[in-house]
């Protein structure tokens, strides 16, 4: 607490507490209770002056302080009575200052229990044996104004021993508080309220391994409100998570990557911050290494040529060699004009004399550079330099273990999910790097075993990458072009699970959502994704069903320019005698099935084997029926199917 408050907090109790000891030591009657009134405030004054001078867990001295006041302004309320009356008019007053000593002196006492508490806890104190596992006893007991409410106090204890304890009090605290946030909502908020954002903060840049591992924990947990949010927004929580992301150990970056994706799960604010820092960076990072090769090279932002990112160079050595190299025809193998120019004939019959007069120079910057080299010194460590995994300081991958590893790369899944939600900043800067053969790779071969659910994280940030590329036509081009190895790769792997179908529902939704947010991706002899979309349309639950047709959908609706394509494939796998059933049968899915039918009768119309399956008479009885009709998308689409099959379809072939 600052000077400014305590002063402001504090000056107005100790005045009442002085007056009403110089009352009580002057009372005309009711000597005795006068004296043991005069004796608590001398005291409860003491305490006050004694807290002025220490640094005050704000919180619960603004409660503290608060209910002292208001005793004090009782007591000096008795103390004046005392002061005030006289033995001759007693006998006329109708108020009898005896009967409310016994209440008063009560508050005075609790209010001094409550400030010593508030002392104890605000002060810095001596660790002693707590490195060693022991307790911090002074912490102990409840104030009196926390009876109400033991949560409170539990808290407050807590953030105190957050302030004031010692890294090992600060990392149980930190996690004692991740337990409690994330058991209640309620709980979460009342630490944000309590002021305990800050040392969690604090404690992230500076604590123990676990300490930061548990920080880092709360601090994602407590984010789960706007209003929460924005604290932790202005205590610099973003840049706090950005940089832990660069140094180990492993286990306190999974938790930061965890808390980033709580964060940007629960505040689109963060998605942008997260955005504008190294965060995509790092986790791209994490999430390649060990999963493909030359991970190292997979960096974010720069160019649009993204593809093949070249190695970084060489250090210079001297100041000539940084010469040579920003001056092109200088440097050894290099020319001045690019591989697609032709030199004239005059450039080519000076081109001995031109090639003797490089190898001069090289041999003369080479002499120069070998002479500078002893001279130059490595310059300061300013700052710690990142390995190919994006960390540097304390410790290293391999010396992490295999279920710690397969935790990092589900964390950075999850964190990039959320990240890329809606997003197209955060999709572009992930597609650029190469975080989609990334995501192929695991979803192709999982986690190990590890339980780590990494490829139903790699499944949902695919699915929302292609959402947002789904109405992104610059992204859908640049990082989904048929001719792309990430691209191919990434449909691969899709078509893969859900040709199999034996992966349970929560894998399989969101591969078959991205299938159908790529179908404008598709060339027309790109066949093979229709038949295993079409056959999830039989004997399977619903919402597979319900999102196997969202995904027809979009291949043959009218804004795709293979619709024509697509719907001849749906029929010729026999999509249509699904899609009549489920319109008669479907209770969760009627309108989309009907929906994708018209769709196809309105491309279609000529195929044979919507006559067979009676498209044309579905789409009668569906113009009959009130609650298909009243769905807006179904009352634009049904007549014009309607119109399109009469043309090619006689009527008495659907009696």
């Amino acid at each position: 607490m600052g000077e400014g408050m305590k002063t402001m907090l504090l000056a107005k109790p100790i005045k009442l507490a002085d007056k009403v000891a110089k009352l009580s030591g002057s009372g005309q009657c009711l000597r005795p209770e006068c004296k043991d009134l005069r004796a608590r405030a001398e005291k409860l004054a003491e305490v006050l002056r004694q807290a002025a001078r220490a640094d005050l867990y704000e919180r619960p001295a603004e409660r503290i302080v608060s209910g002292t006041l208001h005793t004090l302004a009782k007591a000096d309320a008795m103390a004046t009575r005392c002061f005030e009356s006289h033995s001759r008019l007693r006998r006329f007053l109708s108020f009898n200052p005896v009967s409310g000593f016994p209440r008063t002196l009560a508050l005075l006492d609790t209010a001094l229990e409550d400030v010593a508490w508030l002392i104890r806890i605000s002060s810095p104190r001596v660790e002693g044996d707590a490195d060693d596992g022991g307790d911090d006893d002074d912490l102990r007991g409840m104030p009196n104004i926390a009876q109400n409410d033991p949560i409170l106090f539990l808290i407050w204890d807590h953030i105190a021993r957050l302030h004031t304890g010692s890294l090992a009090v600060r990392a149980d605290s930190a996690s004692t508080l991740a337990s409690l946030a994330r058991d209640n909502l309620h709980f979460a908020k009342l630490i944000v309220e309590e002021e305990g954002v800050v040392p969690l903060v604090k404690l992230l840049k500076e604590g123990t391994d676990d300490g930061q591992e548990a920080a880092a924990t709360a601090l994602g947990l407590l984010g789960r409100d706007e209003g929460s949010v924005d604290r932790l927004l202005h205590a610099g929580v973003c840049a706090v998570y950005a940089a832990a992301l660069k140094e180990p150990p492993m286990r306190v970056q999974a938790a930061v990557a965890e808390a980033i994706a709580s964060l940007a799960h629960h505040s689109k604010i963060c998605q942008d911050l997260f955005a504008q820092n190294s965060s995509v960076r790092y986790l791209v990072s994490h999430l390649a290494a060990g999963t493909i090769q030359e991970h190292s090279r997979y960096s974010v932002g720069g160019s649009s040529t993204r593809n093949t990112v070249p190695p970084p160079p060489e250090p210079m050595r001297s100041l000539h060699s940084v010469v040579l190299a920003s001056t092109p025809s200088m440097l050894p193998g290099t020319s001045t004009y690019s591989a697609n120019d032709r030199p004239s004939s005059s450039e080519a019959m000076n081109g001995g004399q031109q090639q003797a007069r490089n190898k001069q120079m090289q041999s003369a910057a080479a002499g120069r550079t070998t002479t500078t080299t002893n001279r130059v010194t490595a310059p300061p460590p300013s700052r710690p330099q990142l390995s190919s995994n994006g960390s540097s300081g304390r410790g290293s991958r391999e010396a992490d273990d295999p279920a710690t590893k397969a935790r990092m790369k589900a964390m950075a899944a999850k964190a990039l999910w959320k990240l890329a939600r809606g997003h197209p900043g955060v999709c572009k800067n992930i597609t650029e790097s190469r975080a989609l053969l990334c995501f192929a790779r695991l979803l192709e071969k999982g986690d190990g075993g590890a339980g780590t659910h990494l490829q139903f994280y790699s499944a949902m940030a695919i699915m929302e990458i292609t959402r947002v590329a789904e109405h992104n036509l610059a992204l859908r081009q640049s990082a989904f072009k048929p001719s792309s190895p990430p691209a191919k790769a990434i449909a691969e792997q899709l078509l893969c699970i859900v040709r199999n179908g034996e992966h349970d529902d929560d894998l399989l939704l969101p591969c078959i959502t991205a299938l159908g947010c790529l179908s404008r991706t598709f060339t027309a002899s790109e066949t093979r994704v229709i038949g295993p979309l079409v056959r999830l349309l039989d004997d399977r639950d619903p919402p597979i069903t319900k999102e196997a047709i969202v995904a027809l959908t979009k291949f043959a609706c009218t804004e795709n320019y293979l619709h024509v394509n697509h719907c001849k494939a749906i029929v010729d796998d026999g999509g249509a005698r699904h899609l009549v059933l489920l319109v008669y049968l479907g209770d969760q899915m009627q309108i989309e099935a009907l929906i994708l039918l018209c769709y196809i009768a309105q491309h279609v119309p000529e195929s044979e084997e919507l006559a067979q399956a009676r498209v044309l008479a579905v789409l009668l009885w569906a113009s009959k029926q009130a609650q298909l009709v009243q769905d807006l998308r179904v009352d634009a689409l049904l007549s014009k199917a309607k119109n399109r099959l009469d043309l090619f379809q006689s009527r008495g072939s659907i009696i």
